[in-house]
């Protein structure tokens, strides 16, 4: 067994080691992730891994650098579910969506950091039950490649799929979820047609480059694990994504408050963390 004690006695000049040893062998770069948050994560790894200390970890990616999208994927969050904050998808279905679809015949969306994909199944059912999957141009970003590749192929468990419908149904939706997905040996088949027209990339927020422009852009529960710096760099990304009156919507534990750019938004729904751009 590992020694826990040990483990728990990560110094912080062991993850700056550790953070500058990917970033410059792997181009990820960590440095400005919040180090508590970084801390559990790699305390986690090395439990999983059963390895005594972060000099081992840099050791064995050093020499297996094959594993390293298993610490990309340990080190980002992949927690998420299907109409996750089902309050929040009818004020997007009931007020968000209509409003963009005043000025607009299309709408466009990114989905930045898409983690496994349950957010945009999500949104393209809500699309598809009010009638226009096929005027959205949707776009889904992850920098982790093994989860973009389980966001792409759209297989969620039983289990999941039971917590996914109880938010379905708070959400108001039209039928069942279960119209959306057929299983198979203990495993649910979202309905491919569904994403058809969704474009699935590779793209690190951290590395704040400008691809596109958006109506909507969702970044949700992404930031909460990155330091003020990062955050507000990330935001300055959002912001010029954004076409002006485009809105960005963030994660419930997340705020624009205090953050450089504030004063180009404004409050479209302080509950549901909706904010709306109103200056270049």
């Amino acid at each position: 067994m590992v020694n826990t004690s040990t483990i728990q006695e990560i110094e912080l000049t062991e993850l700056r080691r550790l953070t500058a040893f990917v970033q410059e062998r792997f181009g990820y770069d960590f440095s400005n992730y919040a180090m508590s948050s970084f801390k559990r994560r790699i305390t986690r790894i090395l439990e999983l891994e059963r390895i005594n200390s972060v000099d081992a970890l840099i050791r064995k990616l050093e020499q297996n650098p094959d594993t390293v999208h298993d610490f990309i994927s340990e080190v980002t969050v992949n927690v998420t579910e299907m109409f996750r904050d089902p309050s929040f998808w009818r004020v997007l279905r009931d007020k968000v969506i209509p409003n963009i679809l005043l000025n607009h015949d299309k709408v466009s969306i990114w989905h930045a950091g898409c983690s496994s994909g349950e957010e945009v199944y999500s949104m393209a059912i809500l699309l598809q039950e009010m009638g226009i999957l096929d005027k959205a141009k949707i776009v889904a970003t992850d920098m982790d490649k093994a989860i973009l590749a389980r966001a792409r192929e759209g297989k969620y468990t039983i289990k999941n799929m039971e917590l996914n419908e109880k938010n379905y149904i708070r959400f108001q939706g039209k039928g069942s979820l279960k119209d959306y997905y057929t299983v198979n040996g203990g495993v649910a088949q979202m309905d491919k047609s569904l994403v058809a027209n969704i474009s699935y990339r590779e793209h690190d927020l951290t590395q704040g480059t400008l691809f596109s422009k958006f109506d909507l852009v969702l970044c949700r529960n992404v930031m909460i694990y990155f330091n003020q710096q990062l955050q507000n760099q990330v935001l300055h990304l959002l912001h010029e994504s954004l076409f002006k009156y485009g809105y960005l919507i963030i994660g419930s534990k997340e705020s624009l408050v205090w953050c450089e750019i504030a004063n180009k938004f404004i409050v479209a729904n302080n509950e549901e963390k909706i904010y709306k751009k109103v200056k270049d």
